[in-house]
């Protein structure tokens, strides 16, 4: 059964494995407490190592004007109130790529997303573009990011004004200011995004995989063990009555 589940989520972790398992551990008379279930993967040698690497993405010493940080005194309390943005760099055979991610602050969904050879600014609006497109509900919303240029950019901002979407962003480099977007590109590349890719292509529809898993599969002990699509589904309709 952990194989099984291993083979959408290659680097699930034990507590989040335990979770989904429970009830088919129950339903087939399989006593086991969670501190047996560890020591069941221990001994099988499916213990998940963590993997930590820092590869800097951000350039923020440029000309472009900086927004103030809107989310100090600001928390989302419904989905698609505050979105979350991040740039990183994966790999194929070819060489390196960058993947733009924007999350919901509130639900944890990846809203959009885009795969490009460069971190040219008219690239990484296109993650943009796909969140608004797959945006449910009417809420005002706050774009955060870093203070990278592509962000600062008169492309992105431009696109962000067009959607009536604030701006907001780190005011200094205390990586902790955007530590959710940070978080969740992680998630991505070090538990799902392992396969070997030939080009760029092939690590596209990785990615498309690797959302939709992500998305609809994956629970977060942050959201009660439900997954991102379960949250953002569960408050639309009171998101709608407000």
């Amino acid at each position: 059964m952990v194989l099984d589940l291993r083979r959408f989520m290659p680097r699930i972790g034990g507590r989040k494995l335990y979770f989904l398992l429970k009830p088919k551990l129950i339903e087939q008379g399989i006593k086991l407490g969670r501190d047996n279930f560890f020591a069941h993967l221990k001994s099988e040698g499916l213990l998940v190592k963590a993997k930590r690497s820092y590869t800097k993405t951000t350039n923020s010493k440029h000309w472009m004007k900086k927004h103030p940080n809107l989310l100090k005194e600001f928390k989302p309390a419904a989905p698609e109130e505050v979105f979350v943005s991040d740039i990183s760099y994966v790999q194929t055979e070819e060489g390196v790529h960058y993947l733009s991610l924007v999350t919901d602050a509130y639900s944890r969904k990846i809203m959009g997303y885009e795969l490009s050879d460069e971190m040219k600014a008219t690239d990484v609006v296109k993650a943009l573009d796909m969140t608004v497109n797959n945006r449910q509900y009417p809420s005002q919303a706050i774009h955060h990011s870093d203070r990278g240029l592509q962000y600062c950019s008169g492309v992105y901002q431009s696109a962000l004004k067009a959607s009536d979407i604030r701006p907001s962003m780190t005011d200094g480099y205390d990586c902790y200011q955007n530590a959710l977007a940070e978080r969740i590109n992680g998630i991505l590349k070090q538990e799902f995004l392992l396969y070997p890719c030939s080009n760029i292509d092939e690590l596209k529809r990785l990615v498309e995989e690797s959302v939709y898993i992500y998305n609809e599969m994956r629970p977060h002990l942050s959201l009660g063990m439900k997954t991102p699509n379960q949250v953002h589904k569960k408050d639309q309709k009171h998101v709608l009555l407000v």
